[in-house]
Parts: C-alpha cells; sequence; structure tokens
C-alpha cells in the first residue's frame, strides 16, 4: 500500500512510523517510511529545530512541495516499492492561523491508496506540543485541532478515491497499535474488527476488566482492530470533574509510556481547561467510535456478567451493536450472563457466542482469522 499519515503535532509520529518500519523490516516486508517535516528542514538548513512554521507560508509551500516531488521520484515505479508511508499533516494550526498541509496535485502523482489520521490522547498531546514548541495552546486547542485534521485527511482521501481506505487509529498507549499500522500498510485483506465492551461502568470492577483485557488482546492477535480504549480521555474527564468538585487546580497523570523516556515524571494537567473540553470529550468520542466501526468489516461485542448476575451491557454497547447493524455489518456477540439475551440483542446480531473460545473457533472455521504465526506470535 501507498500510505499517507497524518496527524496533528504532538501526536509524535516519527518515532511510532520508526516502531512500524523496524518491525515490518523484522517480519521480511518491504516498507519506506519518508517524513516530510525531515526532508523540508534538510532543504532548509538556515532554519533552526523547532522553528520551520514559523517561515511565511509561501516558503512552507515550497519546501513541503520540494519534499514530495523528492518522495515521488523515489518512489516511482510502483511496483519496485510496494509499500510506503508517508509521515506528514492535513492541516496546521499555528501563529498563520489555520490552513492546509497538502497540494492535490503533488498526491495524484505519488498515488496513495490509503490515508491514516493518526490520533492520542488530548493530555498527552498538550505535553508534548508544550514540550517542543514555543507556543500558548489549551487543551480545547489540541481537541479543535484533532477535529480538523480527522476531516481534512477524509476529505483528502475521498478527492482521491480513497473513501474506503481512510482509517483513523490511535497512536495508543499501548504497542500493539504498531502492529495495527504495519497490517493495514503490508496486510490490508486482513479483517478488521471493532471491539465493542463496557468501559466506564465497571471502572471498579477488576474481574472484568482482566476479563475484557483478554478478550481484546485475543481479538488484536488475528485481526486489525480499531480498539475504542486506546483514546481513555473520558477517565480524564471524570478525574477532572472529581478534582474540581475537591477545589483543586491541577491533576497529575501519568506520562505517556510508550515512545517517551523511561521514569518521567507525571504531567501536571489545569483542571480548568479539562472542564473546558467536557462538551468535546463526550462528542469526539460519540464521533470517532462511530467512525471507528464504519472503517470496520465487522463488530465484536462482550457482554460480561456483573456481580449479582446482571449483563454488563451498557448504553455505549447498545448503541454500538445497533449502530453496527444499521450500516450493514456482521455483528457478534459474545454472551456470558446466565439470562438470555434480549430481543434488542437477538435479532440484529449475525451469531451469538458463549465464550470468546467458541467466537474464535467460529472464525478460524469460516476463514476469517489471519494465522498467528504470519506474525511471530
Amino acid at each position: 500500500m501507498r500510505a499517507i499519515v497524518t496527524g496533528q503535532i504532538g501526536v509524535d509520529k516519527k518515532p511510532y512510523l520508526r516502531d512500524v518500519e523496524r518491525q515490518a523490516g523484522e517480519r521480511g516486508d518491504r516498507m519506506q517510511v519518508f517524513h516530510i517535516g525531515d526532508m523540508m528542514y534538510a532543504e532548509a538548513p538556515d532554519v533552526r529545530p523547532g522553528r520551520i512554521l514559523d517561515l511565511p507560508i509561501s516558503r512552507l509551500n515550497s519546501l513541503r512541495r520540494a519534499a514530495f516531488k523528492d518522495v515521488i521520484a523515489h518512489t516511482m515505479p510502483r511496483e519496485e516499492h510496494p509499500n510506503i508511508v508517508v509521515n506528514t499533516h492535513a492541516t496546521f494550526r499555528w501563529r498563520h492561523g489555520l490552513f492546509s498541509a497538502f497540494d492535490f496535485d503533488q498526491l495524484r502523482r505519488l498515488e496513495p491508496n490509503m490515508f491514516i489520521c493518526l490520533v492520542d490522547n488530548v493530555e498527552t498531546v498538550h505535553h508534548r506540543l508544550h514540550a517542543e514548541h514555543d507556543i500558548d495552546a489549551t487543551l480545547k486547542d489540541c481537541m479543535v485541532w484533532r477535529e480538523e485534521e480527522i476531516l481534512a485527511t477524509e476529505l483528502m482521501a475521498q478527492a482521491l478515491d480513497c473513501r474506503d481506505q481512510f482509517y483513523i487509529l490511535s497512536r495508543g498507549r499501548h504497542k500493539d497499535t504498531v502492529e495495527t499500522c504495519l497490517r493495514l500498510v503490508t496486510r490490508p485483506d486482513m479483517r478488521k474488527v471493532y471491539p465493542s465492551f463496557p468501559m466506564s461502568h465497571v471502572v471498579d470492577m477488576p474481574d472484568v476488566l482482566e476479563e475484557i483485557e483478554r478478550f481484546r488482546a485475543a481479538l488484536a492477535r488475528f485481526f486489525i482492530t480499531f480498539d475504542p480504549a486506546d483514546v481513555d480521555e473520558k477517565l480524564l474527564l471524570d478525574r477532572g470533574l472529581a478534582a474540581a468538585r475537591e477545589g483543586k487546580d491541577f491533576i497529575e497523570v501519568a506520562a505517556h509510556a510508550f515512545g517517551g523516556r523511561a521514569g518521567a515524571p507525571p504531567m501536571k494537567v489545569s483542571v480548568r481547561e479539562i472542564l473546558d473540553i467536557a462538551g468535546d470529550v463526550d462528542g469526539q468520542i460519540y464521533m470517532r467510535d462511530f467512525k471507528l466501526i464504519d472503517q470496520s468489516d465487522m463488530i465484536v461485542s462482550l457482554v460480561p456478567e456483573l456481580p449479582g448476575g446482571v449483563p454488563g451491557l451498557s448504553s455505549g454497547v447498545e448503541r454500538e451493536l445497533h449502530h453496527a447493524w444499521e450500516h450493514t455489518k456482521e455483528v457478534y456477540v459474545v454472551w456470558k450472563p446466565r439470562k438470555a439475551p434480549s430481543p434488542f440483542i437477538t435479532e440484529t446480531a449475525t451469531k451469538i457466542f458463549r465464550s470468546v473460545d467458541e467466537a474464535l473457533s467460529y472464525f478460524e472455521s469460516k476463514g476469517m482469522m489471519a494465522p498467528a504465526t504470519l506474525f511471530g506470535h
């Protein structure tokens, strides 16, 4: 595949994509990753690190076009470069205001057939942004920029007839997402799955959380999975609301472990800024999770049994199942409670299983799973 990977400043795409490239090499897959930002700096040795966005837009455009010209020259003919990734941006929100970071004429010559918008938790993006740049941006600014980046990337994909090859992918807090990106680029025919499970109302149930973690890991082993828990800003909002009730001005959040410095001190996050994005968090979760379902082939939902025999079926899971069914996705449910599922489950599910192992056996019998040995498991 020829993939364009976008994402706002602060997502830190470069080390992530280097891990993807390294893992591809270890698997024997041919992959080239081009970092447009590095190439622009190479074209402008007079520009100090971290200051390129302060240049006039006319020069920025000229440097970007020179970088893309080199990428196009180095990746032709197509058959000799089967898998390439171009690390760039769709938009910039900087001192110039909001402006685009691409040119359609060059994208058409590059002939990409996949677009991936990489996202990450807003507090982590905010922390990286301020650590690396001299700019005053709030959590709200970062949330708005993320929405703009997703939308602009989706429009790029539509304009280049890649509507069905546009993906939102979380950089995440787990190295599993590197595997997801690698599979998207090198194994695009693998089944794509949205794992659905209760989240907010089981946070104090360690046994249920452990069961959910095993479920997520099992699906990630054999499928390309778009896991909604890889961005967990609802937890940030809940902590912010609790801190506000206690009269606190800041909370401390553990530093992003993956791709960061071991033992890094916790991030200090403003409670006021968290409260300012309360509506954005809920709205973006709603939008993003539905988009993750839309870009999947099927949804697999785990409904655990909660204490007292209560089905762990949250309103969010019910809405996800209904959205998937309405959009003609395959809908599979692993129903663990002894109490029988309601008609709202049985009438909209492709198939219902009593255990994760039963589901995996069915998927294997239908030839839906990639062999685990293919990925070194």
